[in-house]
């Protein structure tokens, strides 16, 4: 029986760079093996200080202690990534790995800014005011415009951490949509009952690090089941990590982009998704939730309300 499916899928593909090692060693192989597949991504960057070391702190919370044993960290991300900024400052990526930003953009690929302290915002996001957000997104901006030389047209958030101040702030930099959330379809995000003029891009699928090791799924069947969630006719969005599928688990990243073209499913960069009238979309509120396979609460693309244009 043939393996390709009856009906062409397209998927965003979208890979987050979280730290200085998945950008110099991750991202470099993701190219080749995209060149390899003639495919064009989103590909977000970290750009400040490399703390994501003191994610260590947190293994005083269960939930999150469970998530690093259940996904085998040591063995995921590696020793160095783990105790990165954790005794000391950590380095700045964009001074470190200008080359291999600059790299991404040649190599035809959408980039966009993930954060500049990625470890920052995941932990005090929640709690930050607006000045302190906008701060963090101008200093991000501001390398990532300083290493391109040009506009930087999306963004997406650290760990689906954000919240109405975040899309409030982001909408001062005419971002062509932002990616900062989960959900099942494009929209136009409302906050307190004002439509915002940025489309947002969720993330439809699990990444790695939430589903490996449930529910009985492991290194030889993570592909099919990933695989197995993609829906025909509707949007299909996949995050996957420098960290992760461009180091650790390369093997699997090869495996899963062979298996795709078998079954003629295809990528893009998630601004391939948008409509040329966003007065089209849906308009929707955010909200937070509990994400399985995470610890806390992530933004997800919420209850749907009528446009005021309508």
């Amino acid at each position: 029986m043939s393996n390709v499916t009856e009906t062409a899928i397209q998927v965003g593909l979208r890979i987050d760079v979280d730290t200085l090692n998945g950008t110099r060693e991750g991202v470099p192989f993701l190219l080749e093996l995209l060149q390899k597949h003639d495919i064009s991504a989103s590909i977000f960057f970290s750009v400040g200080p490399d703390n994501m070391g003191r994610h260590l702190r947190r293994l005083l919370k269960p939930a999150f202690l469970l998530k690093m044993i259940r996904s085998n960290a040591p063995g995921l991300y590696g020793w160095s990534i783990l105790f990165q900024g954790t005794f000391w400052p950590g380095r700045k990526i964009g001074k470190a790995a200008a080359d291999v930003v600059l790299d991404t953009v040649n190599a035809g690929h959408e980039v966009g800014l993930h954060a500049w302290d990625h470890h920052y915002w995941q932990i005090k996001i929640d709690s930050l005011p607006r000045n302190r957000i906008a701060e963090q997104l101008e200093l991000g901006m501001t390398e990532l415009r300083r290493i391109l030389a040009r506009p930087i047209s999306c963004s997406a958030a650290a760990g689906w951490k954000c919240n109405n101040r975040v899309l409030l702030e982001k909408e001062a930099f005419e971002f062509s949509y932002n990616s900062d959330c989960r959900g099942d379809a494009i929209f136009i995000p409302v906050v307190e009952q004002q439509e915002l003029n940025t489309p947002q891009v969720p993330v439809t699928l699990p990444t790695y690090d939430e589903i490996i090791g449930s529910d009985g799924i492991n290194d030889s069947n993570y592909n099919e089941r990933l695989l197995s969630l993609l829906k025909p006719g509707q949007l299909n969005v996949l995050t996957i990590h420098a960290e992760v599928e461009g180091v650790s688990r390369r093997s699997l990243a090869e495996q899963f982009f062979d298996l795709a073209r078998q079954r003629n499913i295809s990528f893009c960069p998630l601004g391939h998704f948008l409509p040329e009238d966003p007065a089209l979309l849906p308009r929707c509120t955010i909200e937070l939730k509990p994400l399985p396979g995470r610890e806390g609460t992530v933004c997800w693309q919420g209850s749907q309300i009528a446009s005021h244009s309508a």
